[in-house]
């Protein structure tokens, strides 16, 4: 079987698939003024999706996560999760939500096969998190994370983007949700995309600030699992729950890529902040493109980069992150 490996060595048995650009969060980091829809997008629909897993699965991903803008919003999603579970090879299911809808789909979802959830989560203070995301909908996000983590997932995981001014002070308070949770809470640290240097250079702070007063607090480093997403995790024998770092901006992050990302309307990106995207949907029409598709997928890899240009200032063809699922 061939296996998705870059001219740097790096595996790639991880892809996050984008299933819609729409969003209905207004988040102060992504889209402030919400989506705009560009005409009537057409994106992947569930044959294209199937033949897309399939060819991803011959190359020897065995993990695919859900992302939008936000997924919830694709009203066939519990169809597409159940295609993803039921995809020879695939071992694990993932979705990344605003958890909009979590608190009346999250048991579907389950059910459709859904093995591993994320929640966008940015604050634990109800104003802070109406501040940040536009909508006055803590009580109903979090309700339905407590539902979430009695349905037997494999992990439940928060997100939370780390903002100079906004939320940046709450590590104390993310220790006590976390004392009696098997839950972990991952923070992200802010990227500069094509349309937030403004924001960026407000509210930017560096990860490792976090990670330092984490090791200050006795917090120690996990091993890293083959097909685990970017975060350096941290756990206490205090604690049930755990806490990630996602640094972007660290040395060496991007020497651990293990994932690539497929657009909603099917362009394979090789790297989020990468200059280039190349089309798949031409191959994803018909069952009997199945070995172009995988031989496109595979070929390409080539074009892989050793990194990202964010320390120049360069986030490549990322307008925000709902365009692409982050």
């Amino acid at each position: 079987m061939a296996i998705l490996v870059d001219g740097f060595g790096r595996k790639f048995p991880y892809l996050r698939l984008s299933l819609t650009e729409a969003c209905n969060f207004r988040c102060s980091y992504c889209l402030p003024d919400g989506y705009q829809a560009n005409g009537r997008p057409i994106f992947l629909d569930r044959d294209e999706i199937r033949r897309l897993l399939h060819a991803f699965a011959g190359l020897g991903m065995r993990k695919v996560r859900l992302t939008g803008g936000e997924p919830s919003l694709r009203k066939d999603l519990p169809e597409i999760i159940a295609i993803a579970a039921s995809t020879p090879g695939v071992r694990k299911v993932a979705m990344t939500t605003n958890g909009c809808l979590l608190l009346n789909k999250v048991r579907q979802w389950r059910e459709a096969g859904l093995t591993a959830l994320n929640v966008s989560v940015d604050s634990l203070d109800p104003q802070r998190f109406h501040a940040i995301t536009g909508h006055d909908r803590f009580d109903e996000v979090i309700e339905g994370v407590e539902l979430a983590l009695g349905l037997g997932f494999d992990a439940v995981k928060l997100n939370a983007v780390l903002l100079r001014g906004r939320n940046d002070d709450e590590l104390p308070a993310w220790m006590d949700y976390l004392r009696e949770r098997d839950i972990s809470i991952r923070f992200i640290e802010l990227m500069r995309t094509g349309d937030n240097k403004a924001y960026f250079e407000r509210h930017h702070v560096r990860a490792e600030v976090l990670e330092q007063q984490l090791q200050q607090a006795g917090w120690m480093l996990t091993p890293r699992a083959a097909d685990a997403g970017p975060a350096r995790e941290y756990a206490h024998p205090a604690y049930r729950g755990r806490i990630g770092i996602i640094a972007p901006y660290s040395k060496d992050f991007c020497a651990g890529c293990n994932r690539l990302r497929v657009t909603a309307r099917g362009d394979l990106r090789l790297c989020l902040f990468g200059e280039f995207g190349i089309p798949l949907r031409p191959l994803l029409q018909s069952d009997a493109d199945h070995e172009a598709l995988m031989g496109r997928i595979a070929t390409q890899l080539g074009l892989k980069a050793a990194g990202h240009g964010l320390h120049q200032g360069n986030s490549g063809i990322t307008p925000h992150l709902a365009s692409i699922g982050g």
